[in-house]
């Protein structure tokens, strides 16, 4: 079971999560999005990630690592 949480805050965990990784502490997730239909885990996606001064490689890798971590935790709440 995963635990609800908003856009805001899970855009904050994500930023914290990616930051955390290998290279990518200029890396930047602007916002999340909802996966349309999602029906249980992880209904979230990172769409876009500002580099910085990471190199793409360093930012795929952790991306995926932060999507699994994160998403094995947390689900987005809709918004209402």
């Amino acid at each position: 079971m995963t635990i609800g949480t908003n856009k805001t805050e899970l855009t904050r965990l994500a930023n914290e999560a990616l930051r955390s990784q290998p290279g990518c502490g200029t890396a930047l997730v602007p916002d999340l999005q909802l996966l349309a239909n999602a029906r249980s885990g992880r209904n979230w996606e990172i769409p876009n990630v500002v580099l910085g001064e990471s190199l793409i490689s360093d930012v795929d890798r952790a991306v995926i690592t932060v999507h699994h971590q994160l998403g094995r935790r947390f689900h987005l709440l809709l918004d209402r």
